[in-house]
Parts: structure tokens; C-alpha cells; sequence
């Protein structure tokens, strides 16, 4: 199976790399050139640029967007929404099979300005007392603008799921850093290893082809979570490996 990455030099692509350069062959979309890799270098803003990257390709995991540093609304959109508009439509236009793409946390992650999620993201768990998990069926409350290009990214998912007979899988992905470790109160109820994230994407590729559209929330196994990962399961059988809990 050929896939393509998008944003390969990034946190997330790099550990993508290593998880999945033995079994499938790889291909980068990037605007830096990658070692050792078949690499299209372009800009997802670009659509007549990138045409060339999903020639062949079976699966796109579309990983390229401005997530950090908090960028502007120009950044935004050329990259979270015309890019992703760009990947999905040169995807269609290629024959691409299916597309993973990084949906984020954020589309959801307003919940945290009220209780009992407040007292979790806070890192006060004992003050949350019971809470209702958040399902991939709740309706969406962004964080920012950020959160509200993501909530597109999954509606246009569907668009192109509806009518061009693609399978669309969108990744709302937690706390994903270089440390591998949470780094403030914040990030125990969401974050996410960087090898349960690569795991994920593999049950995605590997999931039937049946798998029309669907959304899945991506965090490791955080005891004081609130998003829930059983729909995962259920789905892919997929079970993170990793915690945010301290080690015993």
C-alpha cells in the first residue's frame, strides 16, 4: 500500500515515519525536503503544486497545518482551510481510496470554560466529581479560531465522504508533545503519547473499507479523561497503551 503524509517533518509525522516506514511505502508531502523518503516539497496552499504528491497513492494521512505559536487568521486560512480543502480535492481528483486527517481536540475542547471539565483541565479531578464523557456525538464547542478551522476540516470530511465515495477518518488528537510527557495540569486528562497516536493512524489505514466517515478521539489511557476513547474501540479496537498517570 502506498501512503502519503503530509507535514512528515513535524512531531506527529515523525513518529508516523517510524511506525509505518516498514510496512507500507511512504511517501512525504512537505515544504522541507525529508531524508530518505520519496518527497514532493510544497505548499498545501497551493493545489496545482501538491497535484503531483498523490499520484498512485492508496491512503493520504493529512497531518500539515498551523497548530502552535497562536497563529493569526491569515495563517489559518491559507493553511487549515484552503490546505485542507486543497489535500482533500487532490485526493478526489487522484482516486485516493481514503484520507486520516488531524482533526484536534479543540473542536470540543470549549467544554473546559464550565464544570465539571473546568475542575479536570485545571487539575483538580477531586472537584469534578462524576462527569459525562464527551462522545464524537456531542455537539461541537471549538476553542478559539483554531478549533473552529477543525470543526470545517470534519465537515468538509463529510462533503467529500457524501459525495465523492471517499472514506474520510477525522483524528481529534490530544496533547501531543516532544516530551512525551504531560507538562502542565492541563494536559493529564488529554494527553496523548506519541506512539498511541502513530498506533492509532495504523488501525485507521488498516480499518475496512467499509469505513465510510467517522470521528475518533485520540488520547492515551488518562485516568482523569473526558473524552472518550471506547467508540475507537468499538470501531478499530484500538486500546491506548500509554498513560498520563504517574508511573508506580
Amino acid at each position: 500500500m502506498k501512503v502519503l503524509i503530509t507535514g512528515m517533518s513535524g512531531l506527529i509525522g515523525k513518529a508516523l515515519r517510524s511506525e509505518l516506514e516498514s510496512d507500507y511505502e511512504l511517501r512525504a508531502l512537505n515544504r522541507s525536503a525529508i531524508d530518505g523518503v520519496d518527497c514532493v516539497q510544497a505548499d498545501i496552499s497551493d493545489l496545482d503544486a501538491i497535484r503531483s504528491a498523490f499520484e498512485g497513492i492508496d491512503q493520504v494521512v493529512h497531518m500539515a497545518a498551523i497548530a502552535h505559536g497562536g497563529p493569526q487568521w491569515d495563517q489559518l486560512l491559507q493553511f487549515n482551510v484552503i490546505g485542507t480543502y486543497n489535500v482533500f480535492e487532490a485526493a478526489r481528483q487522484a482516486g485516493v481510496k481514503r484520507v486520516i486527517y488531524a482533526s484536534s481536540g479543540a473542536t470540543i475542547s470549549g467544554y473546559e470554560r464550565n464544570e465539571p471539565y473546568k475542575s479536570l483541565s485545571d487539575g483538580r479531578p477531586e472537584e469534578a466529581g462524576k462527569w459525562d464523557m464527551v462522545t464524537h456525538e456531542s455537539p461541537v464547542h471549538p476553542s478559539g479560531i483554531y478549533g473552529c478551522t477543525k470543526v470545517w476540516s470534519e465537515a468538509l470530511a463529510r462533503h467529500y465522504a457524501d459525495t465523492a465515495g471517499m472514506s474520510m477518518i477525522g483524528l481529534r488528537i490530544g496533547v501531543v508533545n516532544a516530551e512525551d510527557r504531560p507538562q502542565q495540569p492541563r494536559h493529564h486528562p488529554i494527553w496523548c503519547s506519541q506512539r498511541d497516536v502513530a498506533r492509532m493512524v495504523r488501525h485507521c489505514i488498516e480499518a475496512p473499507d467499509d469505513l465510510n466517515y467517522d470521528i475518533f478521539f485520540v488520547v492515551s489511557n488518562n485516568k482523569h479523561s473526558y473524552r472518550d476513547m471506547s467508540h475507537a474501540n468499538d470501531v478499530l479496537g484500538f486500546e491506548p497503551m500509554d498513560s498520563s498517570d504517574p508511573v508506580k
